[in-house]
């Protein structure tokens, strides 16, 4: 009777040893699976930075169409690299901030491929894509190009010491006398809503806004939008004043 208690003790530690010993080998398996996949994942996005990076660097304007796209592809799938941004960095600023020239002619003017990066910005909502999408903005003489990059400063919603008011306030009224547009103005208008939240300030906004509505070269929805957002501001000022 006890050997063969014996023997069932030595069987049953024999099997549980052997259970631990699979489940060891296979939390080690799926932790040199997850090493791996992320190693993998890590060399893939590298060579996808050095393809774009290549294809934004290309002199032909098909290339970079083709950079942005899959510039598209790597931010939504989680790639903000810093090749990504540096390529994102100089196809917004395709011949306004970064200029190629042959006998004195610009060569790389390409505003299509700079709107398309300034929108491509919001999905790196960073201090650095601030700073960009402003300098375009300020620099930039398209109006589809500064409307793309109030776009994107609005989605982003950074405003320190309401730098990013005063840059799309400025650039907005230079467009203003020089080539008044409306779909910039409405960029302007849709910007301002949302960084209405992050401004202490709002002078800066409403002078603005109020400059919009009654300027009669926009349509007129986009006047009423502006007078809309006049009354929205001044009654979120009058607020702030009542409550001090």
């Amino acid at each position: 009777m006890k050997l063969l208690k014996r023997v069932f003790l030595m069987t049953a530690f024999i099997a549980s040893t052997s259970m631990i010993f699979a489940q060891t080998q296979t939390v080690q398996k799926k932790s040199n699976s997850n090493s791996e996949t992320s190693v993998e994942n890590e060399y893939l996005n590298d060579v996808d930075a050095e393809i774009i990076m290549s294809l934004a660097e290309s002199d032909e304007l098909d290339n970079k169409l083709v950079a942005l796209q899959y510039l598209q592809e790597a931010l939504d799938s989680g790639n903000h690299s810093e090749a990504i941004v540096q390529a994102l960095d100089k196809l917004s600023g395709e011949g306004v901030t970064n200029q190629v020239r042959e006998k004195g002619r610009l060569m790389n003017n390409f505003p299509e491929i700079r709107r398309q990066a300034c929108l491509l910005m919001a999905k790196v909502p960073t201090e650095h894509s601030k700073n960009v999408l402003v300098s375009i903005a300020l620099a930039d003489s398209e109006p589809m190009v500064i409307a793309a990059a109030v776009n994107s400063l609005g989605a982003i919603g950074i405003n320190d010491n309401d730098e990013v008011v005063e840059a799309i306030a400025f650039a907005n009224r230079r467009n203003q006398v020089l080539n008044p547009t409306s779909s910039l103005a409405m960029e302007v208008l849709d910007a301002f809503e949302i960084l209405a939240k992050n401004t202490d300030n709002k002078k800066t906004m409403i002078d603005a806004v109020a400059r919009i509505s009654t300027d009669y070269h926009y349509v007129t929805p986009v006047r009423q939008r502006a007078y809309k957002l006049l009354k929205q501001l001044s009654s979120q000022g009058s607020s702030t004043s009542n409550e001090k």
